[in-house]
């Protein structure tokens, strides 16, 4: 299983291991990471599991759908490097894969 790197705003670092075909998002909402709401439950329909990728591993995820990019301007503080982590899934490749969570969820 891929080890993903959640850092939640304060700097606390959490590394999990997620199963191949799970979602960024849902490593994070079965592993009690604090940060990642998914009020919509990985449906596209909210910006609550909104996630900075790291530059380095930014480029190696699939571009972002319109849909996704709509979305990202619902959430707090969208940058560059924002991601839905409910659009993000998890595959061999992604080993080590760091997301940064935002400040808040709106």
């Amino acid at each position: 299983m891929p080890k993903i790197k959640y850092i939640e705003f304060n700097g606390k670092l959490h590394e999990i291991n997620v199963q191949k075909g799970l979602t960024v998002m849902e490593g994070a909402v079965q592993n009690n990471i604090p940060g990642i709401d998914a009020d919509c439950g990985g449906g596209m329909a909210c910006a609550t599991c909104h996630v900075y990728v790291k530059d380095n591993w930014f480029n190696k995820l699939l571009p972002k759908s319109e849909g996704e990019d709509d979305m990202l301007d619902q959430a707090f503080e969208p940058k560059p490097n924002s991601r839905l982590s409910c659009q993000i899934e998890v595959t061999e490749e992604l080993e080590g894969l760091e997301v940064n969570l935002p400040e808040k969820q709106v």
